[in-house]
């Protein structure tokens, strides 16, 4: 007890005050025996019991704890700490009787600050504990520690990314960092809290690390641990886990059936790499996804007659009979029967049979049949003579098939009275016998005259009413066409016979309508920087990407529309052209990146309708396919829009877009245009109605030809979809002022035919209405063109024109500007900055722990499919964005690239949140060119700066 401070522990004086106080009063209870003061009860021969014993305490910062003693029967409670008694004064003591037992209750506490912690020096930590007293003695509490409470900031081990497969196990390791007391260990994914009671993949048990047992798609995120006691929370790095998916096969389709109707040919069978997708950087699938194999279609055989049998002994009325079967060889395979009869009869008349018959019956029979005769001849002519004298007589349709000056037949049929086809339906035509017209029909003009010759001179010829009436006449004649069974048969059968008119020189496919013009070409020279060619105003471009040319180095490369004597009469079956032929060059040509080539094309695309193919010019002026657009290819890409196709190519030559029509559903867009002009010196005005592929490149001959012969424009080009139905397309002139204008008979309406139509491969078609005022006053002529298919849809171009020769004002022949800018180089060529572009492709061309590759700039640019082209690039992200470039070259838009780089900043917000004080892009400022023009991208806070998503 010597050792005992004054100021902090009991004092001698106090102790012994203490214990005679003790001492008396176990005396008093002697002297009294048993019996208890009432102003102390308490239970004989007890000692202290503690209700409350200190406990473990931690002291947070420099708040100082409390200790806490609760004792009954107790005297008096002081506090021992590190074995010394705690001053007396230090002691907050209070005393109450128990309502349930009666006993008096003392409850003793003290204060222990963080400097007493600090200032105590021992082998153990920092411990105190009570000594109450009672009449029979002493007890002690437990004893208490009291500890500094910490945690410090760095973790032991922080958890590490990882690349998972799916269904592979993931291990995540954690060691929090020391602290008092222990850290307890949680873990977050995606900022929300994992437990292992409501997911039983999921075991956070095994000394703070996260396990999931089998890994699945969902398990792709963000983790955290997060060590926490009561001073402070503590999170680690944020470990990002990828659930990858390797690409798989799906099983083979069936084996297309044989492309060739007759002879050897190719069936296809395909699959996709969708058995898995590959997901999140998983493998593409590897190997062929195309198989293709040859076929021998049995080809038809026609039927053949065998020879004629013997004649049968004459029968008793005077026949003999013969007969013969079809059977050398019979048809097999779709093939043809036997044209012609089958049997034959003769009469008998050499009097080895003798007839019944009486003779009076014979001359009765004879007799009654020439009078039926006479009479229905009477007939017939007096009901001719009767329509000659009172009925009218006009054409409907007139077929102009004569393209190259031949003559077809026409189709005359009568008119009732009020048709609106005609001129004036109440005058009747003069149709005397030898009277000739010169009629304009619809035609394609031969290899060897110009555009707007004048037109041949095809002489109608019509001999009178009644031979007309019977369809006798020498040149007029009904043609009764049932319409289609099957498709594409019969289509092939029209295919067929425009192919046999090409070869008899009647019909070409490329080349009939000359126009005097050169082939479009422009050519430029590129280097390392790139650069961009465009053939104007004919929808074709080739986009050279940066980087393709080998640094130091530059080629001087052409791009040529070819106009000549067309390869693609060489097509097989239903294939038409779709757009113009294009080769770019040189040959000997070598880049390091494709190149992306646009060419338009006239087709409604629809997979279920139309069978699309790229084709290439071998060395021998073969052609032969590249790729078909609905399947995948790793040699080239092909991108199919409304108007243009996008390709992306690794070999110079001449290219084509081919098409094949499937069902009759399918369309190939027309572009309709009627043009006018006056004859200088005369009272006629020519209209000329023109029907041209849907391509820029095939109307621009139409209007370089009208050009010259200063035709004027008269309406706006339209558009009419036009059905591979076999049904011909019919052109017709409405509501001419009656008394103003006249017209020529029989040119009113006009048709082409449906091989005409169909197969015309970007050459125009054009027909032509000749009018004639009656007063030189006349100055305007209105009226209607009607184009309109045969069960198909109609265009309505209505004519509201002056045509007096000082009143003529130029119209304009294109809607948009032409374009003069035939070659650019570096930057300008471009829409999006080098900048800009560079950082994109070193942020998606490789797979980083937030997902973020090449695959998902894909999908949000709308460009995921054949992905397996792209993976075969060195730089998958740069040929993804030129293709882009491509595809928005006339738009100059940068919006859709900007909302993809965007959403893409998005999605990686929401998944790391310490990201987000990192620099974020601002696509705000976009400046747009037209076609020949130039795009700029640029950024709020820097002239230069890109956006970054970086993992």
């Amino acid at each position: 007890m010597g050792a005992l401070t004054k100021g902090r522990y009991l004092s001698a004086k106090g102790l012994l005050l203490l214990l005679v106080y003790c001492t008396v009063s176990v005396i008093s209870k002697g002297a009294t025996g048993d019996a208890q003061p009432e102003a102390l009860p308490s239970v004989q021969g007890t000692l202290p019991h503690f209700i409350q014993e200190p406990e473990d305490a931690y002291i947070v910062k420099s708040n100082p704890i409390k200790l806490r003693c609760r004792a009954a029967p107790a005297l008096q409670i002081f506090f021992k700490c590190n074995g010394e008694w705690v001053h007396q004064n230090e002691h907050f003591s209070q005393e109450y009787k128990d309502l349930n037992t009666g006993l008096k209750v003392r409850e003793v506490m003290i204060n222990v600050s963080r400097q007493q912690v600090e200032d105590f020096h021992g082998p153990e930590d920092y411990w105190c504990l009570c000594v109450a007293w009672s009449h029979l003695g002493t007890s002690k509490s437990r004893k208490a520690t009291v500890r500094i409470a910490y945690l410090r900031k760095n973790f032991e081990q922080d958890p590490q990314g990882k690349e998972v497969p799916i269904n592979g196990m993931i291990v995540l390791h954690c060691r929090p960092p020391e602290g008092v007391p222990v850290a307890e260990v949680e873990w977050l994914k995606n900022e929300e809290l994992l437990s292992s009671l409501t997911d039983d993949n999921i075991d956070t048990r095994a000394d703070h690390n996260l396990i999931i047992n089998e890994a699945r798609l969902s398990d792709s995120g963000n983790y955290t641990c997060l060590a926490s006691n009561i001073v402070a929370k503590r999170r680690s790095t944020t470990a990002t886990v990828i659930v990858f998916v390797n690409g798989g096969w799906s099983l083979w389709t069936e084996w297309s059936p044989c492309n060739v109707p007759c002879g050897r040919g190719v069936q296809k069978r395909s699959r996709t790499c969708t058995n898995p997708a590959p997901l999140n950087g998983g493998a593409f699938c590897e190997g062929m996804s195309v198989q293709k194999i040859t076929c021998n279609a049995l080809c038809p055989i026609d039927g053949g007659w065998d020879e004629w049998s013997e004649w049968t002994v004459c029968s008793s009325q005077c026949e003999k009979l013969r007969s013969r079967e079809c059977n050398s060889p019979a048809p097999r395979h779709r093939g043809k029967m036997c044209e012609g009869n089958s049997e034959a009869t003769e009469n008998c008349t050499d009097g080895l049979c003798t007839q019944s018959m009486d003779s009076s019956n014979d001359v009765a029979l004879y007799s009654g049949l020439g009078a039926g005769i006479i009479a229905v001849a009477i007939l017939v002519v007096a009901v001719m003579l009767y329509r000659k004298n009172h009925s009218e007589y006009g054409v409907d349709v007139i077929d102009s098939s004569a393209l190259t000056g031949g003559f077809q037949s026409f189709n005359f049929k009568t008119t009732r009275q009020g048709n609106p086809l005609l001129l004036n339906s109440s005058m009747q035509p003069d149709l005397t016998v030898g009277r000739t017209y010169s009629t304009p029909l619809c035609f394609q003009d031969s290899t060897d005259k110009e555009l707007f010759d004048p037109l041949p001179d095809i002489k109608v010829k019509v001999q009178s009413s009644f031979m007309v009436s019977l369809g006798v006449a020498e040149r007029a004649e009904f043609h009764a066409k049932g319409p289609a069974e099957t498709f594409p048969r019969d289509l092939s059968r029209d295919y067929s016979s425009t192919t046999d008119r090409r070869k008899k020189g009647l019909l070409t496919l490329n080349g009939s309508f000359s126009t005097g013009r050169e082939q479009p070409r422009t050519n430029g020279v590129f280097g390392h920087p790139g650069g961009r060619l465009v053939v104007p105003n004919a929808g074709v471009s080739l986009l050279v990407p940066h980087g393709a040319v080998a640094e130091n180095m530059s080629w001087e490369m052409h791009m040529v529309i070819n106009q000549g004597e067309a390869s693609v009469q060489t097509l097989e079956g239903c294939e038409i052209l779709l757009g113009p032929e294009v080769t770019y060059g040189p040959p000997v040509l070598d880049l390091f990146t494709p190149v992306a080539m646009t060419i338009a094309h006239c087709a409604e695309v629809d997979t279920e309708n139309w069978n699309v193919q790229l084709k290439r010019k071998t060395q021998d002026s073969k052609w032969e396919e590249v790729m078909s657009v609905e399947e995948e290819c790793t040699s080239c890409y092909c991108l199919m829009d409304s108007t243009s196709c996008h390709l992306l190519l690794d070999q110079p030559g001449s290219y084509a877009l081919v098409g094949e029509p499937l069902t009759q559903a399918a369309i190939k867009r027309l572009k309709l245009a009627v043009f006018g002009s006056m004859e200088a010196g005369s009272m006629s005005y020519s209209l000329r109605v023109y029907c041209v592929d849907d391509t820029p490149h095939a109307f621009q001959g139409v209007v370089a030809a009208e050009k010259t012969r200063g035709g004027q424009l008269l309406e706006e080009p339209k558009m009419l979809p036009f059905r591979a139905n076999t049904f011909s397309l019919q052109v017709s002139i409405q509501d001419v002022p009656q008394f103003l204008w006249s017209i020529k008979p029989f040119t009113t309406c006009q048709e082409f035919s449906f091989p005409q139509v169909w197969c015309s491969n970007q050459q125009p078609l054009h027909c032509a209405f000749s009018l004639e005022r009656y007063s030189p006053a006349t100055a305007q002529l209105s009226c209607k063109i009607s184009v309109r298919q045969v069960k198909g849809q109609e265009q309505i171009l209505q004519v509201y024109t002056a045509v007096a020769e000082t009143e003529k004002e130029s119209v304009p022949f294109f809607m948009q500007t032409d374009c003069t800018i035939t070659s650019q180089t570096g930057p300008k060529a471009f829409k999006i900055p080098s900048s800009i572009r560079q950082r994109i492709c070193a942020t998606f061309d490789t797979a980083n722990a937030k997902g973020k590759d090449w695959q998902l700039l894909a999908q949000k640019l709308h460009l995921d499919r054949n992905l397996g082209y792209f993976a075969k690039q060195r730089s998958p992200s740069a040929v993804i964005l030129s293709l882009w470039e491509a595809r928005h070259q006339d738009t100059a838009d940068l919006d859709s690239l900007a909302s993809a780089l965007e959403e893409i900043g998005k999605i990686h917000s929401k998944s790391s949140p310490k990201d987000r004080d990192e620099p974020e892009s601002d696509f705000n400022h976009i400046e747009a060119g037209g076609v020949c023009g130039t795009a700029t991208l640029t950024n709020q806070t820097t002239e230069d700066s890109a956006p970054e998503y970086t993992g």
